[in-house]
């Protein structure tokens, strides 16, 4: 009886996980990255003395960025979602990343990964990701990032860097370079304003 009972558990689960393998959206034929326009060269050596190090730790997100799809500001109280399009991976993880690339790039910095900040912490960039998405009233890809920075003598600095490009049309085609591009700016003036 109790073998039996446990059977029918294990056959609900089954049929439940089937399910949810078949219930979601269809992914698109082509997935959104983002991409640093300015990367660091191949085989960089770098050094920092205590102290001197910049960990970049994953930006927190307001809710309509916890997921793959692209968000769609269609006015001031109502979010969509861009049809067709969806990110490899959740855009905060890849907005740290391009931060990253772009501060070692840019300023010469040692950069490190939240799991190496045991090495030396140093200094700590993090924040908010506000907005990354499309204006659909102003046909515009929009990157907005509350960047908090945290100096190891207990000191912190914020700024609020924000970025805007022009979409032709509101699709993934037109919507996924210009997110790139937007995020690769703010990105840019992140790195000038952690090297100043």
């Amino acid at each position: 009886m109790r073998q039996s009972r446990h059977l029918l558990a294990l056959a609900a689960a089954l049929a439940l996980s089937g399910c949810a393998l078949f219930s979601g959206p269809k992914v698109p034929p082509t997935l959104m990255t983002l991409s640093a326009e300015q990367a660091r060269a191949a085989a960089t050596t770098r050094t920092a003395a205590a102290g001197e190090a910049i960990t970049v730790v994953v930006p927190t997100v307001p809710e309509e960025l916890e997921t793959l799809r692209v968000p769609v500001h269609e006015s001031d109280t109502a979010v969509a979602y861009l049809k067709n399009a969806q990110w490899v991976e959740m855009p905060a993880d890849q907005f740290a990343r391009l931060l990253s690339e772009t501060i070692a790039a840019t300023s010469g910095r040692v950069v490190l990964d939240p799991r190496q900040f045991t090495f030396d912490p140093g200094t700590r960039l993090t924040g908010t990701l506000q907005r990354f998405g499309l204006d659909g009233t102003r046909m515009e890809a929009v990157a907005v990032f509350d960047a908090a920075l945290g100096r190891r003598d207990g000191g912190v600095s914020t700024r609020r860097f924000e970025a805007r490009v022009p979409v032709a049309a509101a699709d993934a085609a037109s919507v996924a370079p210009a997110l790139n591009q937007a995020a690769n700016r703010v990105a840019t003036e992140v790195a000038a304003w952690v090297g100043s």
